[in-house]
């Protein structure tokens, strides 16, 4: 063991019980497939003053039970050693002796040194039987790393996108299920493909850890491909490559114009789907429109399911803010989330890009959050070229912002779900373009300019007295102007 770490309390039985008990509940908590995948290879190291130090055989290993894991770790250590306030998590070779050959479980032995004496860097152990292979080192370095915030947990789903998420759970529950092999992801940047792609990688490990997954981008096929022919070693990449159980390649359209990349990502396409292993590809454009790619490659890839994943709506664009924001655990304003998602509708990248400086910014200088403040910080993302505003803008975005329908700006009717948005906009009209009180009118269903002139005074006198309606009148303007 690390000798930095400490040593065992003298009481080294009574220890081992208290962690036999901690690890039991755990695995009661979270069932035995769970545990069995991701804890039973946890080593006690010490439980030293106010802290446990537990060690895994992997960074990979290590990293996913101390980000998933360690807060009820600590919670269930707290029950054992009152005065443990924090758990360390570290990297150990004599941690991977234990997963490769007898890993700490419920049935636990201290380690003795050879006088007879507990050893002072003992580990805990069991008897139980060797467990899977991990796998970080089964998919050795074809597998890219996977992002660990990229899982289904936190995408968000919504009508673009649906379709392609349920795929993909099928895909990550049932690999090489009829019907669903290839699965084809297609759409523009950002919106989404990638995360999918990493969440399937993530489900597949955790239920089918006997699986061995390959993930890479196209790009690191190509020069994975090269490198074999300039190594003269093409038959050992062609055999470690259809060895996996799951191959998944990321922007596909990077072969577009690779002809002998192609060429070898086709005959390895069809030894494993002949072989029953499945396959999971991600594109820009669908199969049929990627031009530059052989037919029959194209045929092959459009034989199993084809999802697109659509550009985002403001609806979808503003859950994902708010599960973002509660993600970061950071309180957003409503006002501001919806200036977001209304003027950000490239792609999710930029609109998650644009929340963290905002959320930064606050942190780092101590300032409020708020509608005010979102135009300075994001200068660069909500600069656009100067445009004029038109009536036409903001009778659209009124109408957008309270949900009404666009033909209620110019109907007579008087209720006060459309009334009190078409006054906001004829109020709007005047303050941001330089149309007369007359076209305003006009504009607005032939209304007599008395009419524009009352709804300004109106909408004027409310935005003192009605704050929610002072937010609206502020966010809608800053949207029409940036």
């Amino acid at each position: 063991m690390n000798s930095e770490t400490g040593n065992l309390p003298p009481d080294a039985g009574k220890l081992a019980a208290q962690w036999a008990r901690l690890r039991a509940r755990l695995r009661d908590e979270v069932g035995e497939t769970e545990y069995r995948n991701w804890l039973r290879q946890m080593v006690l190291q010490t439980v030293e003053g106010e802290i446990v130090l537990i060690t895994l055989p992997s960074r990979f290993l290590r990293d996913w039970v101390r980000d998933h894991y360690g807060d009820r770790l600590r919670i269930l250590a707290q029950a054992e050693w009152p005065k443990i306030k924090r758990m360390d998590f570290r990297v150990s070779t004599a941690a991977q002796a234990v997963a490769d050959g007898v890993p700490a479980d419920a049935q636990c032995e201290v380690e003795f040194s050879t006088e007879g004496e507990p050893s002072p860097h003992a580990a805990l152990r069991s008897n139980a039987a060797p467990p899977p292979r991990q796998a970080e080192a089964r998919d050795g370095d074809w597998m890219a790393p996977l992002d660990q915030r990229l899982t289904f947990d936190s995408f968000v789903v919504g009508k673009p996108n649906e379709f392609a998420h349920a795929c993909a759970r099928r895909v990550a529950e049932r690999p090489a299920m009829a019907g669903f092999n290839p699965l084809f992801l297609y759409g523009g940047v950002g919106l989404g493909k990638t995360h999918l792609m990493h969440s399937i990688a993530w489900a597949i490990r955790a239920n089918h850890p006997e699986r061995p997954v390959a993930y890479m981008s196209a790009e690191k096929f190509m020069y994975r491909f090269i490198g074999a022919l300039r190594g003269g070693n093409t038959m050992e990449f062609k055999a470690q490559l259809r060895s996996v159980d799951v191959l998944m390649i990321d922007d596909l359209q990077f072969l577009i114009g690779k002809d002998n990349t192609q060429e070898e990502f086709f005959h390895t396409f069809n030894a494993l789907v002949d072989a029953g292993k499945q396959i999971v590809v991600s594109a820009d454009k669908s199969p049929n429109d990627l031009s530059g790619i052989e037919d029959r490659l194209r045929t092959r890839l459009g034989g199993g399911i084809v999802a697109d994943i659509h550009a985002t709506t403001y609806e979808l664009r503003l859950s994902i803010l708010q599960a973002k924001a509660a993600q970061a655990g950071v309180e957003v304003p409503v006002k501001v989330q919806e200036l977001l998602a209304h003027k950000i509708a490239s792609n999710v990248r930029d609109l998650e890009g644009a929340l963290n400086r905002l959320v930064a910014h606050t942190k780092l200088f101590g300032r409020p959050l708020t509608l005010e403040n979102v135009p300075e910080v994001l200068t660069d993302l909500l600069r656009t070229h100067e445009r004029r505003i038109t009536i036409d803008d903001i009778q659209r975005k009124v109408a957008e912002h309270y949900s009404i329908r666009m033909t209620d700006m110019f109907s007579a009717r008087r209720a006060r779900a459309v009334a009190r948005p078409r006054q906001v906009a004829m109020f709007l009209a005047k303050q941001l373009t330089s149309r007369s009180l007359p076209e305003i009118g006009r504009r607005f269903g032939n209304r007599d300019h008395t009419t524009v002139m009352h709804a300004v005074s109106r909408i004027t006198e409310l935005m003192v007295e009605d704050r929610v309606l002072a937010e609206d009148v502020t966010l809608l303007r800053k949207m029409l102007e940036t």
